[in-house]
């Protein structure tokens, strides 16, 4: 430390030049569904299309607050049950708008809607079909290796860590669901 008058100054030569300059860790990459819609944000700005602007605004503001809770949006999954719960409030005041003869209220919402429901059928999960046949393959396999089925041990298998679901586009409550009622005594 140097001291100048009443001034301590630190001597850079004595600072470690790695706690300086120190690299952290890249941020994961953006979903490609919030890549999309910040383009599509830019585009409807340019196009000045108020309903889509307005729409992809509130989204991004919702994701740019979840990203400051302990529950960030990092997939396209997480995204999209954001986009449907969304889309369920628009249903939901649409309805009430029609119950209470705000007929322009009303077309305001169904309009949110549209544009919700075009982001929503551009995610690609795993079909029903698909989560059906895996889930009947895991249980047979199962109950073949002994393990004890109930549904938490099964959804587990399926969601965990090197099953059969890991990483992929799936949505876990239908999981669940399949599983519940591939376990239920027929």
């Amino acid at each position: 430390m140097l001291y100048i008058g009443r001034l301590r100054l630190f001597r850079w030569s004595h600072v470690c030049q790695r706690c300086l300059y120190s690299a952290s860790a890249a941020p994961p990459p953006a979903p490609p569904l919030l890549l999309k819609l910040r383009s599509d944000l830019k585009t409807a700005m340019k196009a000045k299309d108020a309903n889509r602007l307005n729409v992809l605004r509130s989204l991004l503001a919702e994701v740019t607050n979840a990203a400051k809770t302990s529950s960030p949006v990092k997939s396209d999954m997480q995204l999209l049950s954001l986009l449907r719960k969304r889309a369920a409030a628009s249903k939901a005041a649409a309805s009430e708008f029609q119950d209470a003869g705000r007929a322009d209220l009303k077309e305001k919402e169904e309009a949110q809607m549209s544009v919700l429901d075009g982001y929503i059928g551009g995610v690609q999960v795993v079909g029903e079909d698909e989560i059906k046949r895996v889930v009947r393959e895991r249980i047979r396999q199962l109950q073949g290796d002994g393990i004890k089925l109930d549904l938490g041990n099964v959804v587990k298998v399926l969601l965990g860590p090197g099953g059969d679901f890991d990483g992929k586009p799936v949505e876990r409550g239908y999981v669940a669901k399949e599983v519940k009622n591939a376990l239920a005594p027929s």
